[in-house]
């Protein structure tokens, strides 16, 4: 089977590069490594038409970045562009135009319009949930609430929506009946794909849609740690 790392960023700073925040320096350099050596990225979306291993590349990947920050506007989507690279960007849409009240809220998170700015050939959009909340301390009948103001919003911005969800915190209902339940909403909602943490390499075709594993690239990661993440998952002496 074809192998399929899936990376996962969140803010960008100038300069400061630790935890969920890595610097405009350290992305660069990590993605003119995945250009330099001949890296494919992908859409989620891309993915259906691809069902056959034998299909995707050698050198596959696929960069997402959570939270929509203007910093993802402003420095990564300068850099996607410079190298050639795509990239899906996962929404919280309560949070549009403003902070990310969620969490530090100090951050501005992009408006409709800068994100209808983005050329779709390089970003596809997601769901991050409405609210950032996590999945395990919702009811069955609040993540389906939680689906409707998702696409009430983006039918009322217009804005081109993939049906792709990566879980707020990673987390979702791992335990039955809550998991089998919780999946079968996302299918009621026609989700594609969601996304988990795991941070392990996900193997093409992806046989759990809804488990999908993304890589924690952080801050302080340096290059050789980000091949060694991009090659193996997250190894167990890091």
């Amino acid at each position: 089977m074809a192998r399929l790392p899936i990376l996962m960023y969140h803010n960008i700073a100038q300069s400061e590069s630790v935890g969920l925040t890595i610097s405009e320096k350290n992305l660069e350099t990590q993605f003119k490594y995945l250009s330099e050596n001949n890296y494919q990225t992908y859409h989620f979306s891309e993915l259906e038409g691809l069902k056959q291993s034998s299909s995707l590349p050698k050198k596959s990947v696929i960069i997402t970045f959570d939270d929509v920050y203007v910093s993802q506007l402003k420095l990564a989507y300068p850099l996607l562009k410079k190298y050639n690279l795509k990239a899906s960007f996962f929404i919280p849409f309560a949070y549009v135009g403003g902070l990310d009240d969620w969490n530090t809220a100090k951050e501005p998170i992009m408006s409709v319009n800068q994100l209808q700015s983005l050329d779709s050939r390089i970003v596809e959009l997601g769901l991050h949930s409405f609210a950032h909340k996590n999945y395990t301390k919702l009811t069955p009948n609040e993540v389906q609430e939680d689906f409707n103001l998702c696409m009430d919003f983006v039918h009322k911005n217009q804005l081109n929506v993939q049906n792709i969800l990566a879980y707020p915190y990673g987390k979702y209902p791992k335990k039955n009946p809550g998991k089998t339940l919780f999946f079968k909403i996302l299918k009621a909602n026609h989700m594609a794909f969601a996304l988990r943490i795991g941070n392990r390499i996900n193997k093409f075709p992806l046989k759990r849609p809804y488990e999908v594993q993304r890589i924690d690239i952080k801050g302080e990661d340096s290059i050789l740690k980000f091949k060694l993440k991009l090659r193996f998952g997250k190894l167990k002496l890091f």
